[in-house]
């Protein structure tokens, strides 16, 4: 699914102005301990799978929704890694300021492809052979690969600029 219609509604009254909206994102290895990545169709970078949350959703159920919608692949939420909001500006000029969960995920069934038009590509990546992310993908993957099981986020007065990339 591309932009939900809601969002469509709300951006003919705001136009490229800031939105806050919920978003998911999961992180999901295989058996062989690699990362499923996306490669956006609306920037070509390489990213987690992510996407909204739908107004009465749940995020659990919307992360399930959108990994399912974006790969083919079935997945479970193992945890709640990561809360954390990031600014996004799109191509178009759209602005949306994200509040993000970021989930680990357990793989459940399924081969990765692309499944929609949100994707270029889907594909797996060694740890040590991760394309370029930007600093949102890459702290959503270590809060959710390490040990501690607490769902991370940037404490207070934390803001983008203080993230390394």
């Amino acid at each position: 699914m591309a932009v939900p219609d809601y969002i469509l509604r709300m951006r003919k009254h705001v136009g490229h102005d800031l939105l806050w909206l919920p978003s998911v994102s999961a992180v999901v290895r295989n058996d062989a301990g690699e990362l499923l990545l996306g490669q956006r169709a609306d920037d070509g970078r390489w990213s987690v799978i992510s996407g909204f949350v739908e107004p009465g959703e749940q995020p659990a159920a919307a992360l399930v929704r959108e990994v399912q919608e974006e790969t083919g692949l079935d997945v479970a939420p193992v945890r709640l890694s990561s809360a954390v909001s990031h600014p996004h500006t799109y191509p178009n000029g759209d602005r949306c300021e994200y509040l993000n969960l970021g989930f680990l995920c357990r793989l459940v069934a399924g081969t990765a492809r692309v499944n929609d038009d949100e994707s270029l590509a889907v594909r797996w990546f060694p740890l040590d052979r991760l394309p370029e992310l930007d600093a949102h993908a890459l702290l959503v993957i270590a809060y959710a690969l390490r040990e501690n099981p607490a769902a991370g986020y940037l404490p207070p007065g934390t803001t983008w600029e203080d993230v390394p990339s």
